[in-house]
């Protein structure tokens, strides 16, 4: 069973433009880029929809793990997508 994951509960705001849209892709490129593992947590929880024991079990990790790398690419996500828009003007 599938449990999706919504963008607002994940990444603390949904993404309501195509600018919007284009910032997250472009920081889950970098943190794949800084992390591979924590962007994979992220696209096998968010877009994949899977839980946390199911992300855990794809990734060979412990659900503790696959917790610790969520929280920390929310937060590396967030704080990417706020530079860029604030660049952005």
């Amino acid at each position: 069973m599938l449990n999706r994951v919504e963008l607002n509960e994940s990444l603390d705001g949904a993404p309501g433009s195509d600018s919007q849209t284009l910032r997250l892709n472009d920081a889950l490129d970098a943190l794949a880029a800084f992390d591979p593992r924590k962007a994979k947590v992220v696209e096998l929880r968010f877009f994949g929809g899977l839980s946390v024991e199911e992300t855990a079990e794809v990734l060979k990790l412990s659900p503790q793990s696959v917790m610790r790398d969520w929280k920390l690419a929310r937060a590396w996500l967030a704080r990417e997508i706020a530079q860029t828009a604030r660049a952005d003007g």
